[in-house]
């Protein structure tokens, strides 16, 4: 016997955005799934995991990162849209998710410095070649014109292959510090030339893009874009008030949507995704050399990321007035239902992302439509990110982890 449906108009009205239609206000977040083959092809695990999310009534899902090129990759077993012998098995996700009456969204991704040269052959690139990074120990090579050129040609490509697989929009993936955001960051863009220097050529580099997918999409379908609302870096990059700059800018371009977050992969994880620091399972993916240290800086992290209910909102609250009428999800410790209904009553932002919660739980949207739960039970242990950390599928792990890796 269930109980009575509770009453959350707001995060269960229908919503457009541009020509697409939207049945609540349920986003699933991008989330890296570590189950594509190593060439980025869809495997059947992949197709599961998507229909499962559409058959549990998420509004919106956006895929897990879609390298644009081959230099871009940023993990070994990521989904890659930079081949058309990768639109084939991307068309099956979309099919499966829209048998199940849902809409998904590819978020086009390039790692830029996050990546390294066992995963795509050669040093990483990046807008500068400023310092190596304090995980991989990398030290990128900066861009050149014709490389910066041709990432850009590989991000309009990538759309027009989500067009022929069927996807309902795109994402341009400009956080979490991947290679858009780096552009975008005065920490990791040192450059002085027509892409870096000030604000304005910082954001050269994004503008472009969205110029150039825009050009090659049918009328009316959506880009949406993920923006980092800050950096958290060591020296200041983007922050709150820079990135309310960026958004406006984005908002005269005209894009559709603008999902908000923080932190970086490398610089900053628990900025990124705020709860426990699973130090024995991080511990698996560290090489032997690095483990002594590893364990040292782990322990000091320990209680300094305890999660806090919606870590973005005050940045999405700044935001959401400089943007107009563009649509804002907002993304990082959602976990009751009635917050998230106050969020979007109060105006604060229009769609909630999760990307933990729906890990452990699929069928979150339907159960709480149905009025069997009013809160996520994710408990932010943070397994789930260790896992792929060991090239392990994203699962949740909450109650043990699995001894082997893939």
């Amino acid at each position: 016997m269930t109980e009575e449906r509770p009453n959350y108009p707001a995060l269960f009205k229908p919503a457009q955005l541009a020509n697409l239609h939207v049945k609540n206000r349920f986003v699933c977040s991008a989330t890296y799934e570590c189950m594509a083959t190593e060439a980025g092809e869809v495997t059947d695990g992949i197709v599961k995991r998507y229909r499962n999310l559409a058959r549990g009534d998420v509004g919106l899902i956006i895929s897990g990162m879609l390298s644009v090129h081959h230099l871009g990759r940023g993990y070994l077993y990521q989904l890659g849209i930079h081949d058309d012998k990768m639109i084939p098995g991307l068309r099956g996700v979309v099919e499966a998710v829209h048998q199940e009456g849902g809409k998904i969204v590819f978020q086009l991704h390039h790692a830029g410095r996050q990546t390294k040269k066992e995963v795509i052959g050669q040093t990483p690139v990046s807008p500068s070649d400023k310092g190596r990074d304090p995980v991989n120990l990398v030290k990128p090579k900066r861009m050149t014109e014709e490389q910066i050129r041709e990432v850009i040609q590989a991000f309009g490509n990538a759309a027009s292959r989500a067009v022929e697989a069927g996807a309902d929009g795109v994402q341009i993936h400009a956080a979490h510090g991947y290679l858009v955001n780096q552009f975008l960051s005065p920490f990791f863009n040192r450059r002085t030339d027509g892409w870096g220097g000030s604000d304005e050529k910082r954001f050269r580099f994004l503008r472009e893009i969205i110029l150039e997918t825009r050009r090659v999409l049918p009328a009316g379908m959506p880009i949406l874009v993920k923006l980092n609302t800050h950096d958290h870096t060591p020296q200041e990059g983007i922050t709150p008030p820079l990135a309310t700059r960026y958004a406006k800018w984005l908002a005269d371009l005209g894009i559709d949507g603008l999902e908000v977050s923080a932190g970086s992969t490398l610089y900053a994880t628990w900025n990124m995704s705020m709860g426990e620091v699973p130090i024995r399972e991080l511990m698996k993916a560290l090489p032997w050399w690095e483990k002594p240290l590893g364990r040292i800086v782990l322990a000091g992290m320990v209680g300094k990321y305890d999660l806090q209910e919606g870590y973005n909102l005050e940045a999405a609250k700044m935001i959401k007035p400089a943007v107009g009428k563009v649509p804002v999800f907002l993304v990082g410790g959602l976990r009751r239902v009635s917050h998230m209904e106050e969020i979007l009553e109060k105006g604060y932002a229009d769609f909630v992302s999760m990307s933990r919660p729906f890990i452990r739980e699929p069928a979150l949207v339907r159960r709480i439509e149905e009025g069997k739960t009013s809160v996520a039970t994710c408990v932010s242990c943070n397994r789930c990110i260790a896992a792929v950390q060991n090239n392990i599928p994203v699962l949740c792990y909450s109650k043990g982890f699995p001894k082997e890796r893939r």
